[in-house]
């Protein structure tokens, strides 16, 4: 038999047969800005800077983890892409940007067009709800690397923010409010924590049904990442915001603390919200400590918003006019840059 690339594991004409699956879903995304089509070398976006009068570029990139794990086992891959997105635009958004573009990285091991399209068809639904365009990407065939059936997906975002308006954690003083907008669940941190512990400690199955959910394990640890632009950007355009944190890893710890400045401490109240179930199921099932389980996951609350008092009484009003579910979950006091949780599972 003659060698070829394709003898080799890497299959061109598959390739060619996933651009043509997910052009129309890619084009679907396209904002006014975008130049040029899809197959282009690189993604052209045009930004409208008579739209701003100094326009500061911000740029997320991440992965969805080891969540993928969980897509492998039930051959469901038509959210993770959400996940890809979210971890990026709900990072830049933080700062106060609005989501320009996202570009992806799909790596296989051998590349099966259907799935592919699956997967990127989520990241394409993900982009137009964030209101950003999928200009680009790549789709990497890695013969040998990957298990078949198996992949990684990745990308970054670039946004928008006028000077004026970025969101550093700067202005932050004490008496500020810190508010809370929920999370859908995991989101897309602690999976490596998760799978150990429903996996290797309780030998469940992810088609198991668990009555207290009301759905499967597995429908349950697959709901993709919150979109949080929709919600955020007219805030940010409306209000004056201090500092903003997207809870991932790290947990309320680590992600609130990369915004105090050194003088300051933020107190949360535990008893400000009740976490989903599927938070004290994992506490319940791997006998975690508060701590521990603050400090991996999100808890239920996926973004963090810091303001004055006047500033979150207004923020408050104007999600509630709109049915958002807000939390008023601690304050900014004296300190030294710490985050610290009281009540709840704390006082246990």
């Amino acid at each position: 038999m003659e060698l070829t690339y394709k003898a080799a594991g890497v299959d061109i004409d598959a390739g060619n047969e996933t651009v043509a699956l997910i052009k129309d879903s890619v084009k679907s995304t396209y904002r006014p800005e975008v130049l040029g089509d899809l197959g282009g070398f690189g993604g052209l976006f045009a930004l409208n800077t008579k739209k701003y009068k100094e326009p500061v570029l911000v740029s997320g990139t991440d992965g969805v983890g080891t969540k993928l794990k969980l897509a492998f086992m039930l051959d469901k891959h038509d959210t993770i892409g959400q996940d890809a997105v979210a971890m990026c635009v709900n990072d830049i958004l933080a700062q106060g940007a609005e989501p320009l573009f996202f570009l992806d990285y799909l790596a296989v091991g051998k590349l099966n067009p259907t799935q592919a399209a699956q997967i990127v068809d989520g990241v394409a639904a993900a982009c137009r709800e964030a209101g950003c365009a999928l200009i680009g990407g790549e789709t990497a065939e890695m013969a040998g690397f990957y298990k078949d059936g198996e992949y990684d997906v990745a990308g970054f975002a670039v946004g928008v923010a006028e000077r004026g308006k970025l969101i550093t954690g700067d202005n932050i003083r004490a008496g500020d409010v810190i508010l809370g907008l929920p999370s859908s669940g995991l989101h897309s941190n602690g999976f490596s924590l998760v799978r150990k512990i429903v996996f290797d400690i309780k030998h469940m199955n992810p088609n198991e049904y668990i009555g207290e959910l009301g759905k499967t394990l597995g429908e349950e640890l697959l709901t993709p990442t919150r979109l949080y632009p929709k919600i955020c950007l007219p805030l940010i355009e409306k209000y004056t915001i201090n500092g903003m944190a997207h809870i991932t890893g790290g947990g309320f710890f680590d992600n609130i603390a990369r915004l105090l400045p050194k003088n300051l401490d933020a107190t949360i109240t535990a008893d400000a919200w009740d976490p989903p179930l599927i938070f004290d199921l994992m506490k319940m099932w791997g006998e975690l400590s508060a701590a521990e389980m603050y400090r991996t996951f999100n808890m239920g609350i996926g973004m963090v918003i810091i303001a004055s008092p006047i500033e979150a009484a207004k923020i408050r009003v104007d999600l509630a006019a709109k049915r958002e579910p807000c939390f008023d979950l601690g304050r900014i006091v004296r300190g030294t840059g710490q985050v610290s949780v009281k009540g709840g599972a704390f006082d246990e």
